[in-house]
Parts: structure tokens; C-alpha cells; sequence
């Protein structure tokens, strides 16, 4: 599959997740839109992942659940009125997590925004003008131009949340990406990633299950290309002057009550960054 001219296959299996996490007994969120937009075809690679890596349904939850807190943290201790969803895939936020005054903005590849909207145009309720779609194609265009274009304001703080994109990217893209975002948005702007360690996007000493898991989604036609054991120094080097790291093992500890070690959350994290310090006070 080529992976710039298709809609992202991975973006519907994340739809799967989110869909089945949202009928947990006590779920960490609801997406009431999730099961429709990833249809049969996301629910059936979600199920062939399932064999491969069994603690993706929870993984999916903890980062989900995360960066919506993380969004009604920028909004009610930071004052953010812009939220950016870049590379937004089949994200919901706009709907689920509305707030009068703040605008949210979904960049992502044409192919697959187009796929986006398509299936949102099926669906009853949903209120598809909640946010502002701002298609991009990251080879050739600027994503912060693309927003720019699309009434986004540079001068006023914004959260950019870039959820489930940094693993399948080179790292010249990260790089590049990170440098824009750093220097561009405006000073009192949040930057929101996850990443994998280093071994498990470059392959090498590897569990069978992590080999499996990575070799699973690389037949997808998005292959892990980039990953990281300290994301701070490339952070650093792009601009950014306030780094928090959390892994998913904290996150399974304080939302779901407990520790267990074959997970393997250790080599997934989440990273804040900012060009300067924000003004709430964070762990």
C-alpha cells in the first residue's frame, strides 16, 4: 500500500480499540462514533492484532484517556483556545470534547481525510463542522502554513496533540516536524507525542511477540520506522525547553489499578514539550 495516497489502515484499527474500550464496565472514555467509522475492516485487523500484541486494547485506552485529560488541562490551566490534531486519522476529539470558545484543528493527509469525511457524513449526530479539517501533504507541504490557511492563529498558544504518527515517520520527519512546531507556534504551545523505544522500531533483540507485533503492522503498509529511548536531546536540539516523559506502565498504575511487568508497556512512552515552561504546575 502506498502510504501517501491511501487512507491510513492503522487509523481504522485504532477505531476498533477505542470502540471497544468505550463498552468497559467502567471505561476511561466513551466514543460513541468509534465502532461505526472503523466498520468491519477495522475491527477485523484489530482482531488479527489481538493474537499478536493482547494488551493493545488497553494501551489504546491509557494513551486515549491521557491526551483527553491532557486537553482539558490546556484548556482549563493553560488557557488554550486552539487545539491541533496533526495527523489526526480517525480522531473524534472535536466531538467528544467540545468547549465553547476553543477551535480545534485536524491535519492529516488528503487521502485519508477524505476517507474521514466520507464516513462521518454516514453517521447520525455527528457534528462534523466541530472542527476545522486542514489537509496536508507532509512530503510537500508545511503543516503549520496548511493551518495558518485555515484561520489558525500563530499568535495565541495552541496543543498539538500528535497521537499515534512519531513511530511511522524517519527521524529527518520527526526532526523536521518537532523544529516547526517548536519554533513557529507561539511559546506558550504544548506538544503532545507517543514513541517506542529504539530496539523495537529498529528490530533488533526483540521478543518473538514484539517481532510478530512489528512485522504486523508493517504489512499494513505503515511500517515503525522511528523510535527513541530519551527523546529529549533530538527535543532539545529542535527548539523545545521543557520535556516530561511518562511511560504506559504509570498511566496502567494510576487509571487502572495495577502493575504488570509482561506487558511490556516499559517501551512506549508519551512526551510533553514546550518552548517554555508552562505555567501549571506538573508532576
Amino acid at each position: 500500500m502506498d502510504v501517501t495516497s491511501a487512507a491510513s489502515k492503522t487509523a481504522l484499527m485504532v477505531c476498533a480499540y477505542r470502540a471497544r474500550a468505550s463498552k468497559w464496565k467502567q471505561p476511561l472514555f466513551v466514543d460513541p462514533w468509534a465502532d461505526a467509522i472503523a466498520g468491519e475492516e477495522g475491527h477485523a485487523i484489530a482482531k488479527a492484532l489481538d493474537p499478536r500484541f493482547p494488551p493493545m486494547e488497553l494501551w489504546l485506552a491509557l494513551r486515549v484517556a491521557y491526551l483527553d485529560r491532557l486537553v482539558s488541562t490546556a484548556v482549563d490551566r493553560l488557557d488554550i483556545r486552539q487545539v491541533v490534531i496533526l495527523g489526526a486519522g480517525y480522531d473524534t476529539r472535536a466531538a467528544r470534547l467540545p468547549r465553547a470558545g476553543v477551535q480545534f484543528f485536524e491535519v492529516d493527509h488528503p487521502a485519508t481525510q477524505a476517507a474521514k469525511r466520507d464516513k462521518l457524513a454516514t453517521l447520525a449526530g455527528y457534528p462534523v463542522d466541530s472542527a476545522i479539517y486542514a489537509s496536508c501533504n507532509f512530503e510537500r507541504e508545511d503543516p503549520i502554513e496548511r493551518l495558518i490557511a485555515s484561520g489558525f492563529s500563530t499568535r495565541e498558544p495552541a496543543l498539538v496533540v500528535w497521537e499515534g504518527v512519531v513511530p511511522y515517520l524517519t527521524e529527518a520527519a520527526v526532526r523536521a516536524t518537532a523544529t516547526r512546531l517548536a519554533t513557529a507556534l507561539d511559546p506558550r504551545s504544548l506538544v503532545a507525542f507517543d514513541f517506542v523505544g529504539k530496539r523495537f522500531a529498529t528490530g533488533q533483540s526483540l521478543s518473538e511477540q514484539d517481532r510478530e507485533t512489528r512485522g504486523f503492522v508493517g504489512e499494513l503498509g505503515e511500517p515503525i520506522q522511528y523510535g527513541t529511548d530519551d527523546p529529549l536531546p533530538l527535543l532539545s536540539e529542535c527548539g523545545f525547553r521543557w520535556v516530561r516523559v511518562l511511560d504506559f506502565n504509570e498511566l496502567a498504575l494510576e487509571m487502572v489499578g495495577d502493575y504488570q511487568r509482561d506487558r511490556l508497556f516499559r517501551f512506549q512512552h508519551i512526551a510533553l514539550a514546550a518552548p517554555t515552561t508552562p505555567t501549571a504546575q506538573w508532576p
